[in-house]
């Protein structure tokens, strides 16, 4: 029935006196540009699984769309679904849905439809995919109030089988289906959709309209009803088929040269290092005046640095062209044997902490990350404010980078591997800026408090770098992204390789 229904494009769908009405609507290719959800699939096949599985994924890409065009969209969604989940935690999917795929999804959000979805007061998902992969993103950022979805079967020790829940994947007749167990008699007012499959659903709503096949930017992504500010995973791109494909072809090529990257630079002095970074490919870019190093016998600059990656503190010593220390949250004892520079392990222990720091001054220079962590996207997190009482020679250092295929952060992975990650990039770069040293007037020695200090230290950074200041801290970030509050205990120090 639904397949003799015509509808009018999104275009002429009418977003007044909407508050009151409740929208039924499809993902892919609806509220999302792209089409396909194969590239959600392959994020929780690597993310949850493993490479093996992520590449059997990606080989069965012509079999699968194969049996989409010719044969049935429904079997060629569950061979998705049988090779990404099968076998898999729960609790690890959930994880991946939660933490690295809203990222992607804020990423492909439809302008149009999302104009016309957000003027309802109800709002409801009605998709293929499965539920558990989309709900976080909907829910968190496009305010969907319930999703209907592919529910995946699960053991009972909590292990996805790969195979989903009755009545199957949800196209056609069963999205119609849905829709009426769900809304009984009282029937959405509008349904959205984007391909005959849909037409079976929408036909039931008071109103249908459709997505139509047009090339469109997406929404930016501060157009959302909240920000994207952390998030997991080790891929920066999207990766559709061809992506995915050319990230697996360049992960030998980047392995070999980061690990040339790594350890070639840790026995040179920073100056020559910063010549073997033009000649590796890493593109350093240094700005402002950095002070000179300190006369013998008088303490250090303390540095004050935004936190991008683990790198930051020796990519800052490179910058200056000396020898500095760093402070950290933790370190292996392997990162600390091959690190070029002094790092030492903050204990978090507040009198041991300052002693640790006034210390390390007496010996030179020395950076410090009073974030805790890092932050991938242009925000900064809360700075603590140990650091103020402990000197008023205080110069902030603007720090940002860029990556182009992988991230060299992890939370939930194998953080000793973040420099790695960050060296295979084809070019990474990394721009610091050094700033003006604090006058006098707005350090502790000046009468500031130390929460004033770093709260200006924080606002300054921001505006060099066109970042946001945010009360965030670390322990929000280890809430959202691991469910945990980011504390390392004495008994898993050793586990947690760098500071995130």
């Amino acid at each position: 029935m639904g397949a003799l229904c015509r509808f009018e494009p999104i275009s002429r769908c009418s977003t007044e006196g909407r508050s009151n009405q409740t929208v039924a609507a499809d993902l892919d290719g609806t509220l999302l540009v792209s089409r396909s959800a194969f590239p959600y699939f392959m994020l929780v096949a690597l993310e949850a699984g493993s490479l093996l599985r992520a590449l059997v994924l990606l080989a069965s890409v012509p079999f699968v769309y194969f049996i989409y065009l010719f044969i049935s969209e429904s079997v060629a969604i569950n061979t998705f679904i049988f090779i990404s989940f099968a076998g898999l935690k729960l609790k690890d999917i959930e994880m991946v849905a939660r933490s690295v795929l809203p990222k992607f999804y804020a990423e492909d959000v439809h302008p149009q439809t999302w104009k016309v979805f957000n003027s309802f007061g109800k709002r409801y998902i009605i998709t293929a995919n499965p539920r558990v992969l989309v709900e976080p993103f909907v829910k968190s950022f496009l305010g969907a109030d319930k999703v209907l979805g592919t529910e995946l079967e699960v053991t009972k020790s909590g292990r996805a089988t790969g195979f989903v829940q009755k009545p199957g994947v949800l196209v056609g007749e069963h999205k119609r289906e849905a829709i009426v167990k769900e809304f009984g008699a009282d029937l959405p007012d509008l349904g959205l959709g984007d391909r005959e499959t849909d037409h079976d659903f929408m036909s039931i709503c008071k109103e249908g309209y459709m997505v139509p096949r047009t090339k469109c930017e997406p929404l930016p992504r501060n157009k959302l009803l909240s920000p994207v500010i952390f998030h997991e995973g080790r891929l920066v791109q999207r990766p559709t088929p061809l992506v995915a494909l050319l990230t697996f072809l360049w992960m030998p090529i980047g392995i070999i040269l980061s690990i040339l990257r790594v350890y070639t630079n840790i026995v040179l002095p920073e100056r020559i290092a910063r010549y073997n970074y033009k000649l590796l490919g890493i593109n350093l870019i240094v700005k402002g005046n950095p002070p000179p190093p300190p006369k013998k016998g008088h303490p250090g600059v303390l540095f004050i640095c935004n936190h991008r990656t683990v790198l930051d503190p020796v990519v800052t010593a490179v910058a200056l062209g000396r020898k500095i220390s760093c402070v950290t949250y933790s370190i292996s004892k392997f990162s600390e044997l091959i690190s070029p520079i002094k790092a030492v392990a903050l204990t978090r222990e507040r009198e041991k902490d300052a002693a640790n720091i006034k210390a390390l001054l007496e010996e030179g220079d020395l950076v410090i990350c009073p974030e805790g962590t890092t932050c991938r996207e242009p925000f900064l997190l809360r700075f603590s404010a140990l650091f103020a009482e402990l000197t008023d020679r205080i110069v902030p250092v603007a720090i940002n980078t860029k990556q182009s295929v992988y991230y060299g952060t992890t939370v939930r992975g194998h953080k000793s591997l973040d420099p790695y990650f960050v060296f295979m990039n084809p070019m990474p770069t990394y721009e610091i800026t050094f700033l003006n040293q604090l006058p006098m007037e707005l350090t502790c020695q000046g009468g500031k408090s130390p929460f004033e200090v770093a709260n200006y230290i924080q606002r300054v950074l921001a505006g060099t770098l066109g970042f946001e200041c945010t009360n965030l801290t670390r322990k929000d970030k280890y809430s959202a992204i691991a469910g945990t509050d980011g504390r390392v205990t004495s008994s898993n120090k050793e586990k947690e390789k760098e500071k995130a």
